[in-house]
Formats: structure tokens, C-alpha cells, sequence
């Protein structure tokens, strides 16, 4: 088995040597055909075939490209079909020649199986409990083909390996293993153990063939119909049962409850009476150590509203003593202001007598000497109704407003239904 490492690069640059050699070639018995023109028709044949060879090849090359492609997640295994060795490659590109080489790829990436034919009890290929009951099982095994013997196992694998090695190693395990178990058990209380055996006994078939087990996983397990409808029935009889078990367990809980419960409450009411009196004895000694101290307290109060009563009747005397006092004083202040008053007013009237006298006195004199100021007198208290006023003085010295007056009054006698412009002569108003 040919096991030299082998990349792109080199294989890419043997397969550009190749072609050079087959070009200088061509070359060179081109220029030996060309050159030896003489040499004869044998040589122009020799070289019309080797160009012939050229093409040849170079059309094969185009028609078949000597480069494949491993993807992500595969590996690629080349045999040499002269040699019988094989190569393993992975991701990448990889020279297979026509004639030479053959590449098969094979992926890395886990694979699922799942038997759908088994998945219901009516399909077409159930499960057989110990009973002979047929039952479905929805069963999922996890798969993956081993990298660490993929150069020495690949020759052996089928194209369709899952086809052709993991079906029928996990239909004779699981057949077998749920043979072994009644439906109850795969229903319920065996599925761990179902699926730890199924493990245990499928893991070494697969790895014989370069196959790695990574999991089995059971899903839904169908029932056969006449079993599902008795085993309802089974459980509604042993729900009824269990109902009235819990029933009967829940009354004797509540007879026990209602029993604490009236023990509780007669210790209750026990402990509050007991609590209830020694309240009363405690109120009682309380109310007797207080009235110690509440009697001589009383007593205090009653001395000091006794002497309060005293000092009382002590403040209103001395009150009314000061009040009758201070009556007299106000009294006494009283009389002498009215009197200071009086005196005030006497002297007052007495200064304006003499004051006014003696005005009389200079007026008297100023009115001897200036008669004529009378009539001025008399025309400043009349000047708001009569405008100007020419009268002769009075011959016999008497006052000007008497013969004034005395004249107006006999001219409205002598004339009354006058009108007023009718006036003494000499008079204007």
C-alpha cells in the first residue's frame, strides 16, 4: 500500500513536468522532422503520430480533469488501480488521473438512522414484546464512520452504508432486545435499560465494520389498540382506587385535624382563662401597691387646694385693698385736674376779656380818629352781594349804614312794586 504524503502542490507540479516532457518531445521530433526533411518519409510519419499522441492527450485532459475536490466534512480515499494502494486525503483538491486513479468519498459528519417501519405498531414491520404483542418505537441511532480506520475499513464498506450495514445490525439487536421485555416495561419501567443494552450489544457490531456508535435514542413507543384500551381501563380502575385511597387517607387526616384542633382550642381557652386570671391577681396587687401611693398623694392634694384656697382669698383682699386704693388716688387726680382745669379756664377767659378790651379800646380810638374805616368795615362784609357803595357822610356824625338803611327802607315803603334798579341816588348795585 502506497502511504508517501501527498499534497496539491506536488501533485500539480508532477503532472506540469509530464506535460513539458510530452511537448519537449514533440518538439524535438518536430525539429528532427523539420532539419532531416531528407532523412526520408519514415521520419514525418514518426513525428505526424507523436502530435497525434499530444492531442490526444490534451483532449483527455479536458474531458477529464485530473483534479476532484474532497468538500468540508468528507474524506476521500484515492486507489491505485495499477499498484493497488490507496491514499486517504481530506478537505481539499486531489489529483485523480484517468486510467490511473479512483477516489471515493466518504463523510465524517454524524448519521441518523431511524426506523420508520417499526415507528408504529400497525407499520409494517413492528417490535414483538415478550407477550407477542406487536408495538411501535420510535428509535433514533447516531452514527459516524471511523476516522482511525478509515484507510484499512474503506475498502470493505458498501456504497450505501447505511443501508446495508446499519439497518440490519439494528433490527437484529432491537428485535431481540424487545423480545426480552413485556410492553409495560418498554412503555415505562425498562426504557433506560432497553436503551443501555441496545447500546451495549450494537456498539461492537458496528465498530467491526469501521462504524463508531454515538448514541440510541428511544422516542415514543405506540401501543397495540386492544392493549392501550385495557391498559386504560387498568388505569382508570387503579385511579378510582388510588382516589379512594387518598380520599380515605384525606377524612382520616381531617377526623385527626379536627381532633388537634378541639385540643388546641380547649388548651387555648385553658391557658386563657389561666392567663385571664393571673391578669386579675397581677391588676389586683397593682391596684393595692397603688393606693400606697395614691392615699397620701390624695391627701397632698387636698392640703394644697386648701392652701391654694387661702392664697386665693389672701390675693383678692390684697386685690380689692389696691383696687379701692387706687380708686382714691385716681379720684383725688381727678378732682385736682378739674380744678387745675378751671383755674386754666378762668385765667384763659380773663386774659381774653382784657385781650378784647383792649383791642375795643384801640379799635375805638382808631375809629375816632378814622371814621371812614366803619364804612370800609361794612363794605368788606357786604362785598359778596354789593359791588360799590357811595353815600355822603351824615351831617349830624351818626353811623353811615344807619341813614343808608334807614333811607332804602322808606324808598320801599314810598314805592314797593319798584323794581330794584330803582335805588336811593348814588347808589349802584
Amino acid at each position: 500500500m502506497d502511504t508517501a504524503p501527498d499534497t496539491p502542490n506536488s501533485r500539480l507540479s508532477r503532472l506540469a513536468q509530464a506535460a513539458r516532457r510530452a511537448v519537449s518531445g514533440s518538439a524535438n521530433a518536430l525539429g528532427q522532422a523539420t532539419g532531416g526533411l531528407a532523412s526520408g518519409l519514415l521520419g514525418a510519419r514518426r513525428g505526424l503520430l507523436l502530435l497525434a499522441g499530444v492531442g490526444a492527450l490534451g483532449w483527455a485532459l479536458v474531458n477529464h480533469p485530473p483534479l476532484s475536490t474532497v468538500a468540508a466534512g468528507e474524506a476521500g480515499l484515492r486507489n491505485n488501480l495499477l499498484t493497488g494502494g490507496s491514499t486517504e486525503f481530506r478537505e481539499g483538491s486531489v489529483v485523480v488521473l484517468p486510467g490511473l486513479h479512483q477516489l471515493r468519498r466518504l463523510p465524517l459528519r454524524d448519521q441518523l438512522y431511524r426506523p420508520t417501519d417499526s415507528a408504529s405498531a400497525t407499520g409494517p414491520s413492528p417490535f414483538q414484546s415478550v407477550e407477542g404483542l406487536s408495538l411501535g418505537v420510535d428509535l433514533s441511532v447516531r452514527w459516524a464512520v471511523d476516522p482511525a480506520k478509515l484507510s484499512s475499513s474503506a475498502r470493505n464498506l458498501p456504497a450505501d452504508i447505511g443501508q446495508d450495514i446499519v439497518q440490519p445490525a439494528v433490527q437484529g439487536v432491537v428485535y431481540k432486545t424487545m423480545a426480552r421485555y413485556t410492553v409495560r416495561e418498554i412503555f415505562s419501567s425498562k426504557r433506560a435499560d432497553i436503551q443501555q443494552q441496545i447500546e451495549a450489544e450494537l456498539r461492537p457490531k458496528l465498530a467491526a465494520d469501521g462504524l463508531l456508535l454515538r448514541s440510541v435514542q428511544i422516542g415514543k413507543v405506540d401501543l397495540p389498540a386492544d392493549y392501550r384500551r385495557g391498559m386504560d381501563q387498568l388505569l382508570s380502575e387503579e385511579l378510582s382506587s388510588e382516589k379512594m385511597r387518598y380520599t380515605l387517607e384525606l377524612k382520616e387526616k381531617q377526623v385527626k385535624q379536627t381532633e388537634l384542633e378541639a385540643q388546641a382550642e380547649k388548651v387555648r381557652r385553658e391557658t386563657d382563662a389561666e392567663a385571664a386570671a393571673r391578669e386579675q391577681v397581677i391588676a389586683a396587687k397593682a391596684q393595692e401597691e397603688a393606693m400606697k401611693h395614691v392615699l397620701p398623694f390624695k391627701q397632698k392634694q387636698i392640703e394644697q387646694r386648701q392652701l391654694e384656697a387661702e392664697a386665693e382669698k389672701v390675693a383678692r383682699i390684697r386685690s380689692a385693698e389696691g383696687s379701692a386704693q387706687a380708686r382714691r388716688i385716681e379720684s383725688q387726680g381727678e378732682a385736682d385736674s378739674r380744678q387745675k382745669l378751671a383755674d386754666a379756664e378762668a385765667y384763659r377767659l380773663a386774659k381774653v376779656g382784657q385781650a378784647n378790651a383792649e383791642q375795643m379800646a384801640r379799635e375805638g380810638a382808631l375809629v375816632t380818629r378814622h371814621p371812614l374805616l366803619i364804612q370800609k368795615t361794612m363794605a368788606d362784609k357786604l362785598s359778596d352781594k354789593i359791588q360799590v357803595i357811595i353815600a355822603p357822610p351824615p351831617s349830624n356824625g351818626d353811623f353811615l349804614g344807619a341813614a343808608l338803611i334807614g333811607g332804602m327802607q322808606k324808598t320801599a315803603r314810598a314805592t314797593p312794586a319798584a323794581d330794584d334798579s330803582a335805588a336811593p341816588e348814588g347808589a349802584e348795585q
